[in-house]
């Protein structure tokens, strides 16, 4: 009889630091102890809370045991599972009490939280269908299909509120009821798992832990609008994704949950999988669709839309991960029980990953009109080393930058579009007041520049020539008239490119110009760098009155520009610096300084 269940976290996170040799060193030292009966240890998706990766969770305790090591398991086994003393050292420090263990639902980094999309990850094995169907999995499916009609399903959608989690936020509902409007015949459902944004990681993480509520909202979407067939594109550069939907995949179909006469009710429905080749543009849905016909990934002029001439010219529904993983408990709670969260437009949750500088990295899903002060400073923990909040960004490339003046704002679609900014998949990077906010834009460019399919003009070259002019300014070679033809350009290209990825594109310019158009004069005017990022713009010098004349910097130095006597102030000679700041690094007086 198992008495206690340990869970090791296995997403990609924890994998990438060590729980793979976790998960060994938890067999070895079980079957040395002879509990291998008594203790059942099973790998589950994201926990959420990254930075404290790799995770263990023991049950019945709840004991949350983060940063462990392969080298920790035996102390768990021997001193928590064999002799029911809890590890202290290794508890994650917020759920540490002197009698018991707090809940982490109790914790900062979870208690305002609502888990509706990231229900099941970090709960079950996501390898297992039976932990899925336990939770019950697959229940809202069989409701749809003995006891709701097509029209009822989406009625359902539709009054839930739910808007689509790709970005768009377009009502899913809607989307689905086009979709079944046309005539009979071959019809496609299809998931987007694409997730281009730099750094986001949501709807891998949903896919890595609970790839079953996926396969599962499919086949009702297909059902719904009289589609047989469907097919999940995701990227290559996502292995433990793709592995996990295979297997959930093929148990459902063993279990007759996909396939022909889906539990005897005579509804036909399967899905295959389509691999990306990480392409951000086939996160556009025209160019996705048209990347899963085998063709280059590239946009379509829209009208017609997908639902009406989609996938191979049939009526297609696509939505993304998480837009699906909300479905299933839609269907078992009700619509009205889903219109109670978030906001009067902006129904449900919206999963985050959190990442940048803050201190909690990591996925939170939250209800729609939740602030960004409590994203970033309650569930976040703050700004890392006592740092001031500059800006957030929302929506990666095809978003903006949230100034601290708008900490307060409820983040929801309209709220978000109103200042600037916009939701996009959910990927939320924190800056802190050592950003340069000119160089995020820069960044942001460069990755559309390389991105862009090419296909329209004003994206292929438009946006080209946005970077240019960003690398003019933070060299310090740009003028206020190039400040001028900045904003021009950016209207121009959101005003005329063929797709969203290009139309959006000039949003990270256009929401710096708005909030921190003080620090682009002060490239352009001053020659400085205010955030002292831009290299051209500064120098590196030591300061005499500090300089012990210890000769680290100068032994350090990769270019030879540093000299001076032992036991005498140093210079930089600054025709030879490549200002690396390795000599800041180095110096153990605070001598040396950007300048």
């Amino acid at each position: 009889m198992v008495r206690s269940h340990v869970l090791v976290c296995s997403g990609t996170g924890c994998t990438s630091s060590g729980s793979q040799r976790i998960l060994a060193a938890f067999d070895r030292e079980l079957k040395e102890t002879g509990l291998s009966d008594e203790i059942k240890v099973i790998k589950t998706g994201c926990f959420g809370l990254c930075a404290l990766g790799p995770v263990v969770v023991v049950y019945p305790e709840g004991a949350f045991y983060s940063q462990v090591k392969s080298e920790d398991v035996p102390e768990i086994v021997e001193e928590h599972l064999l002799k029911g003393r809890i590890v202290k050292r290794l508890l994650y420090e917020e759920t540490v009490k002197e009698d018991a263990v707090q809940s982490l639902d109790e914790t900062g980094f979870y208690k305002k939280q609502l888990r509706v999309a990231l229900k099941n990850c970090g709960v079950i094995d996501p390898e297992n269908i039976n932990e899925y169907i336990a939770y019950d999995g697959y229940m809202a499916l069989a409701k749809v299909l003995t006891e709701m009609t097509p029209d009822d399903v989406i009625r359902t959608v539709t009054d839930s509120g739910l808007r689509g989690r790709g970005g768009g936020g377009f009502p899913t509902g809607r989307k689905w009821s086009f979709a079944a409007a046309q005539p009979k015949g071959q019809k496609y459902v299809c998931c987007n798992a694409d997730e281009g944004d730099p750094g986001a990681f949501m709807d891998r993480s949903v896919l890595e832990g609970d790839p079953h509520v996926v396969i599962e909202a499919m086949a009702i979407a297909g059902y719904a609008i009289g589609a047989n067939q469907g097919y999940v594109y995701v990227r290559a550069e996502y292995p433990i994704a793709v592995k996990r939907l295979q297997i959930a995949i093929d148990q459902a179909r063993e279990n007759g949950l996909l396939g022909k006469d889906i539990l005897g009710t005579g509804f036909d429905f399967d899905l295959d999988i389509r691999l990306g080749a990480g392409a951000f543009v086939c996160g556009e849905e025209t160019a996705l669709l048209t990347s899963i016909e085998g063709h280059r990934g590239e946009p379509r002029p829209r009208p017609p839309f997908p639902a009406v001439s989609g996938l191979f010219g049939k009526p297609t529904v696509l939505n993304n991960v998480e837009t699906y993983a909300n479905i299933p408990q839609i269907i078992l709670q009700g619509a009205d029980w889903f219109c109670r969260i978030g906001t009067e437009k902006s129904k449900g949750t919206k999963v985050f990953a959190l990442g940048g500088k803050i201190n909690n990295t990591g996925l939170v899903e939250v209800p729609m009109g939740t602030t960004l002060r409590d994203i970033v400073f309650e569930i976040g923990g703050g700004i890392p080393n006592g740092k001031q909040f500059k800006a957030a960004q929302t929506g990666g490339p095809s978003g903006g930058c949230i100034p601290s003046e708008h900490l307060d704002i409820p983040v929801d679609y309209d709220n978000l579009i109103s200042i600037g900014s916009m939701m996009g998949s959910g990927g939320l990077i924190v800056m802190d007041e050592d950003t340069c906010m000119v160089d995020i834009a820069k960044f942001f460019l460069e990755f559309t520049v390389d991105e862009s399919c090419g296909k329209c003009t004003p994206c292929r070259i438009g946006t080209k020539r946005l970077h240019e002019l960003l690398e003019k300014i933070t060299d310090g070679k740009a003028t206020m008239e190039d400040l001028d033809k900045l904003e021009t350009l950016c209207y121009h290209i959101k005003e005329n490119a063929l797709c969203g990825l290009g139309q959006t594109a000039p949003n990270p310019v256009l929401s710096t110009l708005k909030y921190f158009r003080d620090e682009y004069v002060a490239h352009i005017v001053d020659k400085t760098c205010p955030a002292g990022v831009c290299k051209a713009l500064l120098n590196i010098v030591i300061l005499p009155e500090k300089c012990r004349g210890c000769t680290v910097c100068a032994k350090a130095c990769p270019t030879g520009a540093i000299s001076g006597t032992v036991k005498e102030p140093h210079v930089i000679d600054q025709s030879k610096c490549v200002k690396c700041g390795v000599c800041m690094e180095k110096c153990r007086f605070g001598a040396i300084v950007k300048h």
